[in-house]
């Protein structure tokens, strides 16, 4: 899954709506959309989706590099980054272009999603 757009100190972007590919396992298929847990908030290196459903057009990831509260009205946190945060903020510092796109590829090759218990 690659990043599609990279924001320092404010959130970094992957996936595809237009179409599932690789992102089908990112599915949050085993909840309703609408019983998803809400009550996360957007603080430093969370992974939220977007708030709109796509039917199966597709899905986006964000993960966030600071405090967002201005994005709990606009995305669903679903989980933390708890192991590769060193990752994200090389991400983070990524050379982009004007419209916060990476310059060359860079993207999500293995990722290990845990239930908390």
């Amino acid at each position: 899954m690659l990043f599609h757009r990279v924001i320092k100190h404010y959130v970094i972007q992957a996936g595809d709506i237009n179409s599932l590919g690789a992102t089908i396992d990112w599915t949050l298929e085993r909840k309703p959309y609408g019983q998803l847990d809400t009550s996360l908030k957007h603080e430093a290196f969370m992974l939220g989706t977007s708030k709109e459903k796509h039917d199966n057009r597709g899905f986006e990831l964000f993960i966030t590099t600071a405090p967002i509260p201005d994005l709990n009205e606009k995305l669903i946190v679903f989980g933390r980054v708890v192991k590769g945060v060193d990752i994200v903020q090389e991400i983070e510092e990524v050379d982009t272009d004007e419209h916060y796109q990476p310059k060359s590829p860079i993207g999500i090759v293995d990722v290990t999603l845990k239930q908390k218990i």
